[in-house]
């Protein structure tokens, strides 16, 4: 498992990288992509050498993860309310920005067998209390009816709204249940995906992306909403 997760790991960076060489200009794209990787290394870094498992220490080492996450995405969703935000939401194709989102039936199906494995409880997987799953499922879905008009645009902006809460509630349990001192939710086994090599790029990598792409597509939509608006 371990090694497939890593090739699903890798795969979607390419995509990522691919994505913004197609749709960026040159120096856009290359300024992200050698900030992506640096991320994936301080990421990989803090996991292999068992920072982030680290809750003894002060701070306990989870922050060493969380707390550049979290400072990262608030600073890009703040960057999307202006005008260059909006630049970059309309660079990409509407309909890669929700269908990318499928991706995260493949999260959802390494934490399952992650559970088998012991590294996390039941309730952050599809047979508990996880329904991630099905936004990755119906990205596909969503991408084409949000090519099919005002309509559609409509139930794609529903559809990024409730995908933000269902990330957000999979994320609060995800940490509760972690060991440290927000272990605040006690389950039939703690998380330990967060601090174990490589699977802590769950949260590393592919919860922040599923945010900026939900995030890009919110900012996309409410875009064409607006540029509709006046002819109709």
């Amino acid at each position: 498992m371990t090694i497939l997760f890593c090739g699903f790991v890798v795969l979607m960076v390419a995509v990522v990288i691919g994505l913004s060489a197609r749709y960026l200009d040159r120096r856009s794209a290359s300024v992200f992509a050698a900030g992506l990787l640096v991320w994936l290394l301080y990421v990989g870094c803090i996991g292999y050498f068992g920072v982030i498992r680290n809750v003894t220490m002060r701070p306990p080492g989870p922050v060493f993860l969380f707390l550049p996450v979290i400072a990262l995405l608030v600073l890009f969703i703040v960057r999307t309310r202006s005008t260059a935000g909006a630049h970059l939401a309309q660079a990409f194709p509407l309909w890669i920005l929700l269908g990318t989102q499928v991706f995260r039936v493949g999260v959802e199906l390494f934490l399952h067998q992650l559970w088998h494995a012991g590294l996390v409880p039941k309730m952050l997987t599809f047979s508990g209390a996880n329904v991630d799953i099905y936004v990755g499922a119906t990205a596909p879905l969503i991408a084409w009816v949000a090519t099919r008009g005002g309509m559609g645009r409509r139930v794609a902006l529903v559809w990024n709204g409730v995908g933000l809460l269902i990330l957000a509630n999979i994320v609060a349990r995800a940490v509760l249940t972690a060991p440290g001192p927000l272990h605040l939710v006690h389950t039939e086994v703690p998380n330990l995906m967060i601090g174990t090599f490589p699977f802590m790029f769950i949260p590393g990598f592919f919860v922040p992306l599923a945010v900026v792409l939900h995030v890009l597509a919110i900012r996309a939509v409410g875009g064409a909403m607006k540029r509709a608006a006046p002819a109709s």
